[in-house]
């Protein structure tokens, strides 16, 4: 099955670019930008990716994402995610980019955006992987910071297709950035958001009505709500789900408690992602690994993943039906 699962042609759309940022790589930065980590090895920075929960995790995140200083740290972390995604099979992907982790820092946004930008260009044509660049806001901060953001993406619009609603979940409902989203969209930007991870159900909806979001990243509480299924099954909202992001921040105890297989019951347009991969132990092909060996997937189900993947994406239908045949000739 390990076999196959690479065989198989992957889209991933739920990947934060700052959460593949891997100790080895933190430690390089810290180094070349003169920066004291409080940790003493790599080792020590690995025992410390045990969480609790969201937060815990957040603190860590945004403590390691402060060695990304120059426009070349970006490069290289970018980089090397997209040499994972090679390993992987990856054939496209559509990043998260946290423009306030650095802005705040006093990093330019430019900075931040030209690195890994630069590095998707390259991507493509050095690895073959095409790819987008979703903007997140920061649902702990203020709408107010969030409008700023935007402003500071317009110039780059060419090359970011979408923005998302990222960070703490919990007590920041989607509502609270219907405004920024309202202008996003009439700036012609794609919209998707977190919901359902931690929070509620009724955020799902909230994501779905006020910011007209055409993908939800997780979704899994979902099934918490028929009616909200119903919707999401005529509307073929795409979920992007992940699974290894879920265990480690105790949304479901192990993975064979994982409901996704329950999410393809019902026909959902469930998704396959690794959302933190530094951070939570795996990236796309271990997931798929994983979760296939937790829930005893069959090569169908898994078929099936690969293809929502490309679906849910933001690629033409031309390369849709490129990649269908592709999966369906394994």
């Amino acid at each position: 099955m390990k076999e196959f699962i690479q065989k198989l042609p992957k889209a991933e759309l739920h990947l934060h670019i700052e959460g593949s940022l891997e100790p080895e790589l933190m430690f390089k930065l810290a180094k070349r930008n003169n920066i004291q980590l409080k940790f003493k090895s790599v080792q020590e920075i690995k025992d410390a990716y045990e969480f609790d929960n969201l937060q815990s995790f957040l603190d860590i995140y945004y403590e390691g994402a402060g060695v990304l200083l120059k426009e070349q740290d970006f490069y290289d972390l970018t980089w090397e995610y997209l040499e994972r995604c090679k390993e992987d099979n990856v054939k496209h992907t559509e990043i998260f980019f946290d423009p306030q982790t650095h802005t705040d820092r006093g990093i330019s946004f430019d900075v931040a955006f030209n690195g890994i930008h630069q590095a998707l260009k390259d991507g493509e044509s050095k690895l073959g992987i095409t790819s987008h660049i979703i903007m997140c806001f920061l649902r702990h901060l203020s709408e107010e910071e969030a409008f700023k953001t935007l402003d500071q993406a317009i110039k780059h619009k060419d090359k970011i297709i979408g923005v998302g609603l990222d960070s703490s979940e919990v007590g920041h409902p989607p509502s609270k950035f219907q405004r920024v989203f309202d202008k996003a969209r009439e700036l012609g930007f794609k919209t998707v958001a977190h919901a359902g991870e931690e929070g509620p159900p009724e955020y799902i909806w909230e994501a779905l009505d006020l910011l007209k979001v055409e993908r939800i990243d997780h979704g899994v509480r979902c099934l918490e709500d028929d009616k909200l299924v119903a919707r999401l099954q005529k509307e073929e909202i795409p979920l992007t789900v992940c699974p290894y992001s879920n265990i480690k921040l105790r949304v479901f105890e192990k993975l064979e408690d994982h409901n996704l297989r329950k999410l393809l019951d019902k026909n959902l347009v469930a998704t396959i992602n690794a959302d933190d991969p530094a951070y939570f132990g795996g990236y796309l092909g271990e997931n798929f690994e994983g979760t296939q060996k937790a829930l005893d997937l069959t090569k169908e189900e898994l078929k099936t993943l690969a293809k929502n993947s490309f679906k849910a994406s933001f690629i033409s239908n031309e390369l849709k039906q490129k990649y269908y045949k592709e999966i369906d000739s394994l």
